[in-house]
């Protein structure tokens, strides 16, 4: 099989938040009078997020979409500050909070990825981006220099169908007139990523940088630079 196009998951496969979400919250709150270890707002933050709707919204108007994002979150982060007590300072907390993560700074590129993104374009293949994030994915992307290597950019919460949903795959392959067969999508989530991708007809690959994963029934890279390999034994 010769791919035509690549598209690739956001978060924990392209970029990584420069410290610790659990540190970033933390280290706000304690701004507004409230303090609470790093540690804990870390596993509650995973706890709460794998808990969470997705972050999609069918049938929203299209001028709505933001407001939409945020109050997703503002319910994500109150829901992980519930065990605390009570937050005076809470909306202020969250404006703040929602505003850091939305700056090019507060994230950062896993060491290969300009590299192999550039390696890529040269090899003529359509590259995408399909994440679970909102708005402010693409004004990251931009300030960390990596947008214009992408043909194009799909979140979840534009598109109505959050990963491992098929639609949100189908909405790339559509955008650029591809068979599913012709795509393959690489991503850090063994569920969303690997599996939803391949369960939507494309070739899900599992970005798995610790080598811990126990799912076998991908294709598997501990690295990105590695999907020259997995290319070149498709072609």
């Amino acid at each position: 099989m010769v791919f035509k196009a690549i598209f690739f998951d956001a978060a924990g496969t392209l970029i990584k938040t420069t410290r610790p979400v659990g540190e970033s919250y933390a280290r706000v709150a304690q701004r507004f009078g409230m303090e609470v270890l790093p540690g804990q707002l870390t596993e509650r933050f995973r706890r709460c997020f794998a808990s969470s709707p997705p972050l999609a919204f069918p049938g929203a108007q299209p001028d709505r979409i933001q407001e939409w994002e945020r109050q997703w979150w503002k319910d994500l982060v109150r829901r992980i500050f519930e065990p605390y007590g009570r937050f005076d300072g809470f909306e202020d907390y969250f404006s703040e909070l929602f505003e850091y993560f939305s700056r090019a700074d507060s994230w950062s590129l896993y060491p290969e990825i300009k590299e192999t993104l550039v390696a890529l374009r040269e090899r003529d293949l359509i590259l995408a981006v399909i994440s679970n994030f909102d708005s402010r994915l693409f004004g990251i992307l931009e300030g960390l220099g990596i947008a214009p290597c992408f043909d194009s950019i799909v979140i979840s919460s534009h598109a109505g169908r959050a990963k491992p949903a098929r639609e949100i795959f189908h909405r790339a392959l559509e955008t650029h007139r591809l068979k599913a067969e012709e795509a393959m999508h690489i991503g850090d989530s063994p569920d969303k990523d690997a599996a939803g991708a391949s369960a939507a007809g494309l070739t899900g690959v599992l970005l798995d940088r610790s080598g811990r994963s126990a799912s076998d029934n991908v294709p598997r890279l501990q690295n990105l630079k590695a999907i020259f390999s997995l290319l070149d034994r498709a072609g």
